[in-house]
């Protein structure tokens, strides 16, 4: 499964790479703002993206309706530390299929992207 990470901390990338690895899931492209990810996204086709919200240039909430509104189905996890109830709503109406709160854990995660994966292939 390839998997395209959009987060503008290199660190949480590392993280969440690390994560991944362990799910047995290597094949992962960064991209480390929403404008960066529109650039990579079309050549690297993912089948999954795991989005942070708060970045420079474009943040993830932006970069989640520009993708949509280009005709794209691919799920998407919001990755961040807005977990407020009105936050998780508006993700969800731009188009997000799942949301993970930082700081999580990497069963935590696991779980998100199972479950995500599973209801996309219903």
């Amino acid at each position: 499964m390839k998997i395209l990470l959009v987060d503008d901390s290199k660190t949480m990338r590392n993280i969440q790479k690390g994560i991944l690895a362990q799910l047995g899931m290597s094949e992962v492209q960064e991209a480390c703002d929403g404008l960066d990810a529109l650039s990579k996204v079309g050549a690297y086709e993912p089948d999954l993206l795991l989005v942070d919200w708060n970045m420079p240039n474009m943040d993830g909430l932006s970069f989640v309706r520009k993708y949509r509104s280009m005709g794209r189905h691919t799920p998407i996890i919001m990755v961040t530390t807005e977990a407020e109830k009105a936050r998780v709503i508006e993700a969800i109406k731009a188009g997000v299929n799942n949301y993970v709160v930082k700081p999580f854990t990497p069963d935590g995660l696991a779980e998100r992207i199972k479950e995500t994966m599973s209801r996309q292939a219903a």
